[in-house]
């Protein structure tokens, strides 16, 4: 099953076609930008900058940036950006911190109340956009007329094994986020690189009935626009549409993001979504558990090697696929180390984010 699952993905990931921006593009839709952010000091000028730098009018742009409760000077920073375009919204002034745990969903939705724009873009705020951003998304939302945009999110400037490992991990999962929808056969996005109508989210009642979890600001209500629009979900693929991010230095960090994109998984309404990560979960369990027989039953490494070497092999093709097409063959020099790393996190991950629903981000422990 696994090999299927990934050759699946390769497949449908060449048969998805490359989307350009016209050369003659002029674009006519107004679109808001929501940013969240708390305690984002260190990053949050140079992702509004990168958003400014691009080539969109200035009449058809807004960006929002919701300030979480920071405790540091991210919201003077942001005060400090004159431009007409960007806007502060402190979440403070409309929820406090003991009255929610879904701060990001709750950032969303009363920063929607405020949006004037037809489309509705997300992003993080430790994120950097590229130049072209606007132009392919909104281009390819006013071509097609689609009703939920994912496009990529990659790792940059990585230091350690750790953060490389992240990145080829990442870049592997951009592959399987655009086969799924453009073979829709499963719904996966990253809120990092969204775009909706603004209509749509309010058609949808926007979190409702998903804002009991912290996490699932983008798969969930990915899958309830889909439930409604199955033919509407659009993917760009591009690698100039790409948004880039820093990996999570350490292991902790690392794991601490893993069960909180973990916890989500019991709201998937999609039930491929659910069947498919069970399967890769329940076959990288049954490698670690047989690698542990072998050593007291014959025969059972013979399974081990068998295993181990599907999934390497069929790793491998679709991650040095993935590499080259998003110009990141520099990643592939740790796939071995990367391949061990990735099984280990796959079981670590899985059984903690089924099991302990209490995890720390941005300083809170929440559900």
């Amino acid at each position: 099953m696994y090999v299927l699952i990934m050759l699946r993905y390769v497949i449908v990931w060449n048969k998805i076609p490359d989307w350009k921006m016209p050369a003659d593009f002029h674009p006519s839709t107004k679109i808001t930008i929501l940013i969240p952010a708390r305690n984002e000091a260190e990053n949050i000028q140079a992702c509004v900058e990168s958003i400014l730098q691009q080539n969109y009018p200035k009449q058809l742009l807004q960006i929002i940036i919701i300030d979480d409760h920071s405790t540091d000077n991210t919201a003077t920073i942001v005060q400090n950006i004159k431009h007409t375009s960007v806007q502060l919204l402190p979440l403070a002034q409309y929820v406090s911190e003991s009255e929610t745990q879904s701060f990001k969903k709750k950032a969303l939705e009363i920063a929607m109340q405020q949006a004037t724009g037809e489309l509705i873009l997300t992003t993080d705020a430790d994120c950097i956009t590229p130049k072209d951003w606007l132009g392919l998304i909104v281009s390819y939302y006013e071509s097609k007329q689609v009703k939920f945009i994912a496009a990529p999110v990659n790792f940059y400037d990585e230091q350690n094994a750790l953060e490389r490992f992240q990145s080829l991990d990442f870049i592997g999962m951009m592959g399987i986020t655009g086969a799924g929808i453009h073979g829709q056969f499963m719904n996966m996005c990253n809120g990092a690189n969204l775009a909706y109508p603004k209509a749509v989210f309010q058609e949808v009642n926007g979190f409702e009935g998903i804002n009991h979890l912290a996490s699932g600001d983008d798969m969930l209500l990915m899958q309830k626009i889909a439930a409604i629009y199955p033919d509407q979900i659009g993917y760009i693929k591009n690698p100039k549409a790409t948004v880039v991010t820093k990996a999570k230095p350490t292991w902790k960090s690392f794991l601490q993001q893993r069960i909180r994109w973990t916890t989500k998984s019991a709201g998937y309404k999609e039930w491929k979504v659910t069947v498919t990560l069970a399967l890769v979960f329940f076959f990288c369990c049954s490698i670690v558990l047989n690698l542990g027989l072998a050593f007291f039953i014959k025969g059972i490494f013979m399974l081990v090697l068998l295993q181990l070497g599907a999934k390497t092999l069929l790793d491998f093709i679709l991650l040095r696929q993935m590499s080259q097409y998003f110009n990141r063959m520099d990643l592939m020099k740790t796939f071995g180390v990367s391949s061990i790393y990735h099984l280990v996190y796959i079981v670590v991950v899985g059984i903690l984010g089924n099991l302990k629903k209490e995890y720390e981000w941005k300083g809170r422990k929440t559900r």
